[in-house]
């Protein structure tokens, strides 16, 4: 949880949030086919929009930013360095624009490749 002060008092923000949002971002770049988690029995799966937080790890650094995993499913033939680039631009600007936390890092695992 973050905790942001300002002169008329507090506002916290959840882990939730934060996951949500950088699902939200990834999943709208261009060659992703959505976020991907581990199934029950061990193999991947694409997550489906209500679940697809299970695919972002958020860590919180000392300084009061944010580090982040994606794991997530992309379309055959994409160029993944560009669909990569372009995920840690979009999430890292949305959730900066969105919350006003600094995110430091955002690493991006390409767990399966669809099509």
């Amino acid at each position: 949880m973050v905790n942001i002060k300002n002169d008329n008092g507090q506002i916290s923000i959840t882990s939730e949030v934060f996951t949500y949002l950088a699902g939200d971002a990834a999943t709208s770049c261009f060659g992703v086919k959505g976020m991907a988690g581990r199934s029950e029995k061990g193999g991947l799966q694409l997550l489906r929009r209500v679940d697809m937080s299970k695919g972002v790890v958020v860590n919180f650094n000392d300084d009061g930013s944010l580090s982040l995993e994606l794991h997530i499913g992309v379309d055959h033939g994409v160029n993944m360095a560009a669909v990569s680039r372009s995920i840690i631009k979009e999430v890292s600007y949305k959730l900066e624009r969105s919350t006003g936390v600094p995110v430091k890092n955002v690493d991006v695992y390409i767990d399966t490749i669809i099509g």
